[in-house]
């Protein structure tokens, strides 16, 4: 997996959690989206975790068909959001856990979420099971403390996907790599699929930056 590097000091505050406003992996990635996921129990808004989306800038070229729609409208065209998931450009998910769960609740989640959408699509063959199950086994034996960091690497250069986790600072020495097809575009959509999509506030927060970068 390559290295990730932390570009400068302006940082964006996630719900008290920083993130930076630029990352590089193979070229610099611009944090044009983030969120939180939650969920409400009995009146009270349990916050599980905040999302940083980075892209590759080049992204507004494949984007100028929506050029002057505001960041609402977008908001709410999964074509839009369609155009995102299979853009030509790098992608990066930075996830930051805001209340401790097990890995294997996690695992679990991302399993059957992707499984339901691949098996609506009539996409869920013995290769995507598999796929599905080696992450599942890669969060099973992890813990997920406040502040540990869950990674998405979606390269363009392939269709795979890279996963890593650290906590406490730690870089984790163990990252996995996803190659089924069906299963990167799926965990892409779940994050980043438009009104389907895992975290709304995410949707809505990319939606308005780009909306703002096409009108430049």
């Amino acid at each position: 997996m390559p290295s990730v590097v932390l570009v400068g000091s302006e940082m964006v505050m996630v719900d008290d959690i920083p993130f930076p406003s630029e990352i590089t992996t193979t070229k610099p990635l611009s944090l044009l989206g983030h969120g939180i996921t939650d969920i409400e129990i009995h009146f009270l808004q349990i916050k599980f975790t905040a999302i940083g989306v980075y892209v590759d800038p080049e992204i507004v070229a494949h984007l100028q068909k929506w050029k002057g729609k505001l960041g609402t409208e977008l908001a709410e065209d999964d074509e839009f959001f369609d155009s995102i998931v299979s853009a030509p450009v790098d992608k990066y998910l930075r996830i930051v856990v805001i209340k401790e769960i097990k890995g294997s609740q996690y695992g679990v989640q991302l399993e059957s979420s992707v499984r339901d959408r691949l098996a609506a699509d009539d996409k869920y063959e013995e290769e995507e099971e598999a796929a599905l199950e080696k992450i599942v086994e890669f969060f099973q034996s992890k813990y997920f403390k406040k502040d540990s960091i869950i990674t998405f690497n979606f390269p363009t250069t392939s269709n795979i996907v890279e996963i890593g986790f650290s906590s406490e600072g730690k870089e984790e020495p163990k990252t996995m790599k996803v190659e089924n097809g069906n299963v990167v575009d799926t965990i892409k959509k779940w994050y980043l699929g438009g009104t389907t999509a895992y975290s709304p506030s995410t949707i809505s927060s990319l939606a308005d930056t780009l909306s703002l970068e096409l009108s430049k």
